[in-house]
């Protein structure tokens, strides 16, 4: 059974405050408040990784995407073994009571062995798909915070931006160099103006 990967918190609100009788969206602030620590010349900060993704939007959008058709798709099995049992119950109460002449009992066994084979044949390639859809998926949002990361540490002066996750390499980093909050904010900020671009066309 696949296992995703994605963990859904609700995302961070933009509240909306009214001016002169129009909204205006409130933007957070995305420049890091932290002491950032230098080595040299050079100035380090991390992002928590856990933390970063239960509260990037677009990270949770994709993440309920997969996990609705994961649902789904084991709905489908279920209904499958469901079917298979009510079947494979009602031949054994005919056998059991001598209802069934031996041309009918083997018709049942080799519907039974028809319908386990579909279903493997079902299960292991949708499987397949929903693994590949979310590889697909992970990928696509890797590829987004990649980009973002190289434009926000030049926009703020960073020259290393580490990742910080339970199980990593890392076992303790110097919380004042944390900038989790800000970078995911700049993440949900910069996702949310690509989305705009892309409804005006």
């Amino acid at each position: 059974m696949l296992k995703i990967a994605f963990i859904g918190i609700t995302a961070i609100g933009l509240s909306v405050a009214s001016c002169g009788g129009e909204k205006k969206e409130k933007i957070e602030n995305t420049t890091p408040k932290v002491q950032v620590q230098k080595i040299g010349e050079l100035k380090i900060a991390y992002y928590d990784q856990d933390s970063m993704k239960a509260n990037f939007t677009y990270y949770k959008e994709q993440d309920a995407i997969v996990t609705k058709k994961q649902l789904a798709f084991q709905g489908i099995i279920e209904g499958k073994r469901k079917a298979m049992e009510t079947y494979y119950n009602n031949f054994m109460k005919r056998a059991q009571n001598n209802e069934l002449s031996q041309v009918e009992s083997e018709g049942y066994q080799r519907n039974l062995q028809n319908q386990e084979a579909e279903m493997m044949q079902y299960q292991e390639r949708e499987a397949a798909k929903l693994e590949k859809e979310t590889l697909e998926k992970l990928e696509a949002v890797g590829n987004k915070i990649e980009q973002f990361s190289k434009a926000y540490c030049e926009e703020n002066g960073i020259d290393i931006l580490l990742i910080y996750a339970k199980g990593g390499q890392f076992n303790y980093i110097n919380p004042t160099m944390n900038v989790t909050k800000e970078f995911t904010a700049y993440l949900n900020q910069k996702q949310k103006s690509i989305q705009k671009d892309l409804n005006k066309k």
